[in-house]
């Protein structure tokens, strides 16, 4: 698939999952199945007072980790999200930095920036602001950002090398990258590569582990490490539906699409930037 046709599929999905205020685990839009956007968010490292403290709507469950909680964030820092969605880590972002820091979310689906912005407006949060743009294209200056965090978004992107050069361009020196993500620890098979339902829903697009954290390290970033990794079950990954939809477009048997989904990890992945 070309870039423009992966990034139409993407927006067009996650347009589905705002305007249904669902998850990924929303039936006809959905990455994953039956657990709802409290449980998912709890499995991968959200804790009850994070999910409270935040306006209702803006957890949708799309994570795969808790970006914020690794980034040790301080009062002051300036953040930036890649793919913020509903606005979910921005705000929690927003409460470690306080009114002296500044937290910014870039997300390319105007209808998530739209509920994002509805819940900044009613969480009457005045240190977070959100962007149209795409993560591979920040609409940022140089050096402007102290953190930069993103949750299970960089995996969509269809040209990662330019997403971490970007990444690298707009931290100022000293600089943190800390995302969650999901990467491969082999190949998938090329049918399931090619399948748009599997893109849409985080699989095909996902980088083999070990290119993930070389594009980190070739876009100038040090001290790359793999802080935490973890397998979740098959239903937090892949809906019924797009299971089925898988099974019938790649000829694969239903042991073998979890037999693939085995090799689907998530990683939490921490860099620096000292220049």
């Amino acid at each position: 698939m070309k870039d423009e046709q992966v990034k139409k599929i993407v927006r067009n999905r996650y347009a589905k999952v705002a305007k249904t205020n669902g998850s990924c685990c929303a039936s006809s839009v959905s990455c994953c199945s039956a657990p709802t956007n409290e449980q998912v968010s709890k499995m991968i490292g959200y804790s009850e007072e994070e999910m409270n403290t935040v306006p209702e709507g803006s957890n949708l469950g799309l994570g795969c980790g808790n970006p914020t909680a690794l980034a040790s964030l301080k009062e002051g820092e300036r953040v930036l999200d890649l793919g913020s969605g509903a606005g979910f880590d921005c705000f929690l972002a927003a409460k470690k930095v306080g009114k002296l820091g500044k937290v910014i979310g870039v997300d390319m689906t105007p209808e998530m920036l739209d509920k994002a912005r509805a819940n900044a407006k009613k969480g009457k949060y005045t240190n977070v602001e959100f962007r149209l743009g795409e993560i591979e294209n920040l609409p940022l200056a140089d050096n402007s950002v102290d953190v930069i965090i993103s949750n299970c978004v960089i995996n969509l992107a269809p040209n990662k090398k330019r997403v971490f050069e970007e990444a690298f361009r707009v931290l100022a020196p000293n600089g943190r990258l800390m995302v969650s993500d999901i990467v491969l620890l082999k190949q998938l098979p090329k049918s399931v590569q090619e399948n748009v339902e599997a893109y849409a829903g985080c699989i095909s697009g996902a980088e083999l582990k070990d290119k993930y954290l070389e594009l980190i390290q070739k876009a100038g970033f040090l001290e790359v490490k793999v802080i935490e990794e973890k397998t979740y079950p098959l239903e937090y990954i892949i809906s019924e539906s797009t299971l089925k939809e898988a099974i019938k477009m790649t000829n694969m048997t239903q042991e073998e699409v979890k037999e693939a989904a085995q090799t689907i990890v998530s990683i939490k992945v921490s860099a620096i930037k000292t220049r």
